[in-house]
């Protein structure tokens, strides 16, 4: 067991390396690539000896993130979710995030303002949203009755749909990037993990209605996992 053990652990820092270094040809900075180098040296901990697999690799990663400050949850799982097919040897995503410009570089320096869950969830009384914000809301809350939904679970998900807005409000421009900040900062405000893995669930679903995409509502209550990586 222990030459299996010293043998998965060689594995997993090759693919550190591996990934730190096409980072560096990419032209991050030596701060950044230091930064990412201790998560992933934690991480790799708790991969070790694991199997390739999705659901491990999740598993592994989510007490980590508990030790994380919540300044860091963004840098950590941007890592982590670029780690994730050099640890499973990919070379196919690898190839195709390189050429697509798949890694995140140039962190965005926008980040949403600090608050709490509580502050968050009382703000949503009085908080105001302009037609480009209504519009996906309503459509998200309309498919979700299309499908069936109880009106709790509709209200229920529709809030926390707001909350992403509330945090996406100061955002200079409104993309993938500042979404996906938005969304990774937000997440360790949620203390109790099941209300965490629902928000994940709306984030995921209500993404599509924000960017506009045509076959959302064909998306909605496909997929109940709650991912940390979405």
């Amino acid at each position: 067991m222990k030459n299996h053990n010293r043998m998965d652990q060689t594995r997993e820092y090759r693919a550190i390396r591996a990934y730190l270094n096409l980072l560096q040809i990419k032209g991050a900075t030596g701060p950044d690539i230091l930064k990412r180098s201790h998560f992933l040296e934690k991480f790799i901990v708790n991969l070790i000896g694991k199997e390739l697999d999705g659901n491990e690799y999740r598993k592994a990663l989510e007490p980590l993130m508990e030790t994380i400050p919540t300044d860091d949850w963004h840098n950590c799982l941007t890592a982590a979710r670029e780690f994730y097919p050099f640890w499973k040897e990919d070379f196919k995503v690898i190839a195709a995030l390189n050429i697509n410009s798949g890694f995140d570089i140039t962190s965005l320096q926008w980040r949403p303002l600090p608050t709490s869950l509580k502050l968050l969830m009382e703000s949503l009384v009085t908080e105001r949203f302009d037609a480009s914000e209504n519009w996906p809301l309503k459509a998200y809350a309309q498919a979700l009755r299309q499908e069936g939904s109880e009106q709790s679970l509709v209200d229920t998900r529709v809030k926390l749909a707001k909350i992403i807005l509330v945090r996406l409000k100061s955002a200079p421009v409104k993309n993938h990037k500042s979404y996906r900040t938005a969304v990774d900062l937000t997440l360790p405000l949620f203390n109790i993990k099941n209300n965490r893995r629902l928000f994940l669930v709306v984030v995921r679903e209500f993404y599509h209605f924000w960017i506009g995409n045509p076959d959302a509502s064909s998306l909605v209550l496909k997929d109940g996992s709650g991912n940390i990586l979405f």
